[in-house]
């Protein structure tokens, strides 16, 4: 048997027209988020990108989208190994390997989103190509600024005060530098208040222990069935970084042969080309690769 583990996208996946072949097989779905958020997750992704890319709207369409496609993978028989997400998805990566309901899962979406959207005062820059050992010194170096999201080797998002993050581009030589378009300096110490809040709001909520093994952000080197370590690691994802390049690292260590990507996009995939490359990779991101995978 192949050692497989599902991967679920984040906020930086493609996400306008998600979900509209899924309309007939994830009607209940579809209609359960409808209920809880108070919108419509398929008239909001067909509206235009602008409007998607708000981190409200982004994160509930991504997480419903992955939940209805691993639906529809378990429903053929096939079941992952273990189960990982970046940022957002660790939230689809716990509803798959059923620590929280499909309704719970999502009311933390909808409730971290909106958290995420409310904060200001921080940016995000993700750099390409660049000397590390640099980058991590210039890091340690300057105030109010982190490594945000260390995707591979030579693509990471750094975080911190709009000031801090503009002088480590300044300092550190890179082939490209590209502003993100975010409300608030997610995954670093300035989302303190943010998380508080959201701690607060994991504590009253119930996290089983998981049928299979998930690989949280925050500690990449230790799958982990226990809800209450789950939980623990989850709330300081909000301003911990994002470790996936040590998870695809990881995941090469423990003998996974496959990684496939259970949501829109092809961001993740890529992503552990470049750090993992033994892993076969597979995306499913439409009705017709879950049905023919």
């Amino acid at each position: 048997m192949i050692k497989n583990v599902w991967i679920f996208p984040g906020q930086g996946s493609q996400a306008v027209g998600m979900g509209m072949d899924l309309v007939e097989v994830g009607k209940e779905k579809f209609a359960k988020a409808d209920q809880i958020l108070g919108w419509s997750i398929l008239e909001k992704s067909q509206t235009d990108a602008t409007e998607l890319a708000k981190t409200q709207f982004t994160q509930p369409c991504l997480y419903v989208t992955s939940a209805i496609l691993a639906d529809i993978l378990k429903a053929k028989g096939a079941k992952p190994d273990a189960v990982t997400g970046h940022s957002l998805g660790e939230y689809s990566a716990l509803y798959c390997a059923g620590v929280v309901d499909f309704a719970t899962g999502l009311d933390l979406v909808k409730q971290r989103s909106q958290l995420m959207s409310e904060a200001s005062g921080g940016a995000m820059t993700a750099l390409i190509g660049f000397d590390r050992i640099a980058l991590e010194s210039a890091i340690a170096q300057t105030e109010n600024v982190i490594l945000a999201n260390d995707n591979s080797a030579d693509q990471v998002v750094i975080s911190g005060t709009e000031t801090a993050v503009k002088s480590i581009v300044k300092q550190v030589k890179t082939k490209r530098a590209i502003p993100l378009a975010v409300s608030g300096a997610f995954h670093s110490p300035l989302m303190a208040d943010a998380a508080s809040k959201f701690a607060a709001i994991l504590e009253r909520t119930i996290f089983n222990d998981a049928e299979i093994p998930v690989i949280s952000n925050v500690e990449p080197n230790d799958a982990t069935t226990s809800g209450q370590i789950l939980r623990d690691r989850l709330t300081k994802q909000m301003t911990s970084p994002v470790r996936w390049r040590e998870i695809c690292l990881y995941l090469a260590a423990q003998g996974y042969e496959r990684a496939i990507e259970v949501g829109s996009g092809k961001v993740l995939t890529g992503l552990v080309k470049r750090t993992a490359p033994s892993l076969a990779l597979v995306n499913v991101s439409t009705l017709e690769q879950a049905i023919s995978l």
